[in-house]
């Protein structure tokens, strides 16, 4: 009995896995999708951020709907129905050749856009059911590795007709693994749905958190359209660009980090860094050393934010709360598209200088910190003990062997 739960337990990690990568890189391609287009139309900057907030407020709204369903439709009907929303609002770019529509592409992209907020919430709970609490860090981080290897390429496709297609072969992909991987009926234990309202996941706990990341999220939000205006466009990518690599390195490490060390500590190092780098843009903004500074150490930090506010702590809380982890997740996400859309909705409105404005966010990236300091340790006092113990005796068993040998 035991042999068939363990393989039940690979199985589900493995699935869980793969589809939340496929789903990631999907996304990455129809924002690549969505890019492609919008260079074929004279959008005003208006427009322009209209509609981009159209399409970030669509994926907020469609993640609160998908985790109220979630307590109505069986879990993997659910992931079905996320996942051919998708298929099927992708198919009709194929048509749009001639780019001539662009109210029926702002209206098909928020479908497409729709499609993949409705079922991340699902399918994050399932991460947090799928995963151990002592590696679900690592497990984070290697998604968020295995994500950005892929954004590479995706960003050289210049073709939506391309970009399209290989994104609609890759969901249809994602539904077929899906479909061979579903655990069966029989060897799934049945859990009690509980109807939570959105009020009662607004605790100490989530708040605690929620803030810190929501202060982040605005603050990056500002600082990329500062850069944008101040920094030449080549050098603003090549600096976006090795933000991103540090970035998916530092993922997959931090996680490894908060399994061990727990994830309160590496949030904390990684605002304390953040500020310091800001503060040293604020001093010194036009130096080429800051400038690498802070795009290294921002790449970090991001790493560590996206592993630990979008994968890791909500389904942490969920157990901490005992509380079903869709509506954790839906909420958790809100910060990370709202920050998107109001860095879009100010680049044609304001103008500060680097000085000013990293020197600005530098002090609220410190008082970010603050929330932290009383909010709960999600990884248990117990597991971070017993690996130190471990450590320790591993340590004095090398010593030991050190000295019976001379």
């Amino acid at each position: 009995m035991s042999r068939d739960n363990s393989q039940l337990n690979k199985k589900g990690y493995f699935l869980i896995v793969f589809l939340l990568v496929n789903s990631l890189t999907w996304f990455l391609m129809i924002r690549r999708s969505i890019y492609i287009v919008l260079q074929g139309f004279d959008v005003t900057p208006q427009s322009y951020i209209i509609l981009w907030g159209i399409y970030d407020l669509a994926i907020i709204i469609s993640g609160l709907i998908g985790a109220i369903l979630s307590n109505k439709i069986e879990r993997f009907t659910l992931f079905y129905l996320w996942i051919i929303i998708g298929i099927v609002f992708s198919v009709p770019l194929l048509f749009l050749s001639s780019l001539s529509s662009y109210f029926l592409a702002a209206i098909l992209f928020g479908g497409i856009l729709f499609g993949f907020g409705f079922g991340m919430p699902s399918c994050l709970a399932y991460f947090a059911e799928q995963t151990f609490i002592e590696n679900r860090g690592y497990t984070g981080g290697l998604i968020i590795f295995l994500t950005n290897a892929a954004a590479p390429p995706i960003i050289l496709i210049k073709d939506v007709t391309l970009c399209t297609i290989i994104a609609i072969i890759w969901r249809i992909m994602g539904f077929i693994m899906l479909f061979l991987m579903k655990p069966e009926k029989g060897n799934t234990v049945k859990k009690e749905k509980q109807q939570v309202s959105f009020r009662l996941i607004l605790n100490k706990n989530f708040i605690l958190y929620f803030i810190p990341w929501l202060m982040f999220s605005l603050i990056y939000g500002f600082q990329r359209v500062i850069l944008e205006q101040n920094i030449e466009t080549g050098f603003f990518d090549f600096l976006r660009t090795l933000g991103a690599i540090f970035g998916t390195i530092s993922a997959i490490i931090s996680g490894s980090i908060s399994d061990r060390i727990g994830r309160k500590h590496v949030i904390i190092y990684g605002f304390i860094s953040l500020g310091v780098a800001y503060a040293a843009v604020g001093i010194v903004p036009n130096n080429l050393f800051s400038l690498y500074l802070y795009s290294v150490i921002d790449g970090i930090a991001w790493g560590i934010f996206m592993l630990m506010f979008v994968l890791v702590l909500w389904g942490d809380l969920s157990h901490l709360d005992v509380q079903p982890a869709e509506k954790y997740y839906a909420l958790g996400s809100i910060p990370f598209f709202f920050g998107d859309f109001i860095g879009f909705l100010f680049s044609s409105y304001i103008w500060i200088p680097l000085s000013a404005a990293f020197s600005v966010a530098s002090f609220f990236l410190f008082l970010a910190v603050l929330p932290l300091m009383y909010a709960p340790e999600t990884l248990p006092e117990k597991l971070i003990r017993r690996r130190e113990l471990r450590k320790y005796v591993e340590k004095a068993k090398k010593i030991r062997e050190k000295y019976e040998k001379q």
